[in-house]
């Protein structure tokens, strides 16, 4: 059977000084704190590879933070950006709203909040998950064959640029958990990297890493975001 990672990455910080929920919204770029992000993510790849690893692919979502996060990685490991549309943000119906926290009290939202194991607010969970890990699977298949083609069989790795909730509700359906969740509770920190690792087409691990530890602290980080 062929042996595949494939590494859910999340961008870095975003300029945004007005604190918006930006959603799918468009031109909304990293900040200089997020290009240091985005460089310190490409430098564990290419560190990677030269340790033997073979990433013979870069996958990212059309949105601009997701872009301009696959550039510098792409560019370090030699690499064209496949971008996939099925590995975008989340849409919410409170997309392009500041605050969220402060706008919620206000009772004309409440009826947004009456499902949120589904949640009532956006798109579903489990939408999320199905879109995601088609793209996941065509992305495994795709460098597989890739590396079938040029090369000795062996494992081969992916990268995904995508965001925080596509990723942190694909990890939970990996590890069997329930979807609906606390979003203050995302283990998904920004540039962070979510592995899943597959054996043919059985997905047999879930690792996680966060090459920007020490970059956090300094971060704006809205769930969701």
């Amino acid at each position: 059977m062929s042996l595949a990672t494939v590494h859910l990455v999340r961008h870095g910080e975003v300029h945004n000084p007005e604190r918006v929920l930006y959603g799918r919204l468009p031109n909304f770029h990293l900040s200089e704190l997020g290009q240091e992000m985005a460089q310190r993510v490409a430098g564990h790849f290419a560190a990677r590879v030269d340790d033997g690893a073979r990433i013979v692919r870069v996958v990212a979502s059309p949105l601009t933070r997701a872009q301009e996060t696959a550039a510098p990685i792409a560019q370090r490991l030699g690499l064209d950006i496949v971008t996939d549309d099925r590995v975008i943000e989340a849409y919410s119906r409170f997309e392009g709203m500041a605050q969220v926290a402060r706008q919620l009290r206000y009772p004309r939202h409440w009826l947004l909040l009456a499902n949120p194991f589904r949640p009532s607010w956006g798109e579903p969970y489990s939408q999320q998950v199905g879109r995601m890990r088609a793209a996941v699977d065509d992305a495994r298949r795709a460098a597989v064959a890739q590396v079938d083609t040029d090369g000795p069989a062996g494992p081969v790795e992916v990268i995904v640029v995508s965001h925080q909730l596509p990723i942190w509700v694909s990890r939970l359906a990996a590890e069997n958990r329930r979807l609906w969740h606390d979003p203050r509770d995302r283990e998904c920190t920004l540039t962070s990297i979510t592995s899943l690792d597959f054996d043919g087409g059985r997905l047999v691990g879930v690792r996680y890493e966060e090459p920007s530890a020490d970059l956090l602290a300094g971060a704006a980080n809205l769930p969701g975001a």
